[in-house]
Order: C-alpha cells, then structure tokens, then sequence
C-alpha cells in the first residue's frame, strides 16, 4: 500500500492508502498506530475517499522518535567529497523538529546561508530491532519514502566538523509524499533517485550504488541501539550536491526542490526565509 497522512478543510489529520487516485481512509488517528497495531477489525474506515486534489498532505511520520543519518553512502558522492570510501556506516542523527512534509517551506535562518538539498531514500522501522542479523534485517523495515536531508554546509564545516547542529535546523528534513510499504518495494536497490531544483536535474542517482545495504545499516544500528516502530532511517544522498559543484549551488529563498524516488512519488518543497 501507498501509505498518507492528510487532512481535508483543515480538520484533523488521519491516515489513507492511495487507490484509483484517490485517498481511502484507514479509520486511525496516525502511521504509528497503523505500524503498531493495524488497523482493528472492528474499526470502520474513517468517512468517505477523497481526491487526491482535495487532500492537504502532512509528513507520513510528524514525531519520529529517532532519525538515524547515514553519511557518505554513495561511492560517487564520497568521491566527489574527496573522502575515503567508509570502511563501516557514517551515523550522524537529525532530530524530529526538523520534519516537515510536502508543499510545506523549508525555512534558511539566519544563522546560516549555504543550505544544501541531499536527495535521499528514508526507511521506515516497522518492528522492534536490537542485535538484528542482517539476513533478516528487511523483515524489521514497513517501508520507505522520499526525504530530503537539508544541511546547512557553513555551520557544518566552521564548527569543527561536527555535523547534527547544521542538519537539525527546524524543516531541515522534508519526508514523503507517502510511505509505500515494504511489499511494494521489494528490492530497495533498483531504484532511480533524483534532486531537482527549480526544474533543473542537480541529482541522478541509483540505489544500487549504496556503499551498505538498507539491511547492512538496519543490522549495524540494532547492534547496541534499539531501532523502534516509526524511527526513520536515511540512507545517504547520491552525486550532485551543492557544495560539490563549480561553482558551488546553494538552495535559496524563493527555490523549489523536488525529490524523486521511482516508485515513491515526487516530494517538493518551497524554500524561504525564516
């Protein structure tokens, strides 16, 4: 299933599949109590289908209790960095208030100016993972989406190198427009994932260029870290990133991004001004 969070007339939030083009309700108040517990057989579906047109769409996930990043996944993206392959993952952590979903802005502060888009695919946890085999690590993810991991590169490297406070501004990690669940994409590595900005193609990637796995990042994690149902994983962004380019590209007020994942829809999202 392809998997919304919405709302219609400004009214509360709830959870839907897309089907024929439009969105059925599911009868549940958020994803992670759909992850959790389904959706009960003595609960009816909460109203009619709507059109996707009539639909406001909200992050699949607003309150993920833990975004695990993965850095330098990309063979072409560490070179283009200048830097080693990685030997085991990068893990860097973004936290929930940087969430937002489709159509909302993200938000430059003052505080910093070269803000740079990372196309990348996010892995939603479906089940409770610690000291997980990496033969059986699939069978812990509910699905996947399109998320863009927003980094203020000025504050990332004047601040001696250290990484979460320039990826953790508020609206700094875009997610969506759905989650498709893990039946729909059984293979996460055959998959085309692009940056666009302002209609210009900046990135074209393939998952099949991941340094590790989604089930390599998923087993490393559990080993001492206990993933839960909802956290969200990002998997590393491919070639093409701003800071990377000549002359270096940064996302500025009055810029759109969009992120395409094959299979996965299109995210977009409006910068501007804090």
């Amino acid at each position: 299933m392809k998997l919304v969070t919405y709302s219609t007339g400004g009214g509360t939030p709830k959870v839907g599949h897309i089907e024929d083009g439009g969105i059925q309700p599911l009868g549940v108040g958020s994803l992670l109590e759909y992850i959790l517990h389904g959706r009960s057989p003595d609960r009816q579906p909460g109203g009619e289908a709507v059109s996707l047109e009539e639909a406001s769409l909200h992050p699949p996930i607003a309150r993920p209790g833990k975004i695990v990043a993965i850095g330098l996944n990309y063979v072409d993206h560490a070179e283009e960095t200048g830097q080693p392959i990685p030997e085991v993952p990068v893990v860097f952590g973004k936290y929930p208030n940087t969430i937002i979903g489709p159509g909302a802005p993200i938000r430059i502060p003052p505080i910093a100016e070269q803000i740079d888009y990372e196309a990348e695919l996010a892995v939603i946890i479906g089940r409770r993972a610690r000291n997980v085999p990496e033969s059986e690590a699939l069978e812990y993810v509910f699905g996947y989406t399109n998320s863009n991991d927003v980094s203020a590169r000025d504050l990332q490297f004047s601040e001696g190198g250290q990484w979460t406070r320039s990826k953790s501004i508020d609206t700094f990690c875009p997610i969506g427009p759905y989650v498709a669940t893990r039946d729909e994409v059984p293979n996460p590595h055959n998959r085309y994932i692009r940056a666009i900005l302002n209609g210009e193609v900046v990135q074209d990637g393939h998952t099949s260029r991941m340094i590790f796995s989604v089930a390599e990042i998923v087993s490393f994690l559990s080993q001492g870290m206990t993933l839960e149902p909802g956290d969200i994983i990002i998997t590393g962004t491919p070639p093409g990133v701003g800071m990377a380019r000549e002359p270096q590209l940064w996302m500025k007020p009055g810029d759109e991004v969009s992120i395409e994942i094959e299979g996965l829809g299109t995210l977009t999202n409006p910068v501007e001004a804090e």
